[in-house]
């Protein structure tokens, strides 16, 4: 009984993981609940990228290929994101 439990704790675990994940959730703080607001100050306002674009800035800051001033910052953000995350998150942005 005690293993079972264990099991679907771990279970529920990873499911709330990839959920949050693939959300916005972790972006609102710096990019604004409307993704209208430049990162400290410092990025591109990301309501107005393309979802393409959005799409290819995270896995640029994920492959380390894109970026500026909050590269390091954002590496860490997407590091564990797969593609199919990237691309949730790009599509609930441009609802």
């Amino acid at each position: 009984m005690k293993t079972a439990v264990k099991v679907m704790a771990v279970s529920v675990l990873f499911g709330v993981t990839a959920m949050y994940a693939a959300s916005t959730a972790a972006c609102v703080g710096c990019h604004g609940a409307d993704f209208g607001k430049a990162a400290l100050g410092k990025s591109k306002i990301v309501k107005d990228l393309s979802k393409e674009e959005i799409i290819a800035a995270l896995k640029g800051y994920k492959a380390g290929t894109f970026g500026g001033p909050m590269k390091s910052v954002m590496q860490g953000q997407v590091k564990a994101l797969s593609d199919a995350d990237i691309e949730a998150i790009a599509a609930e942005i441009k609802k």
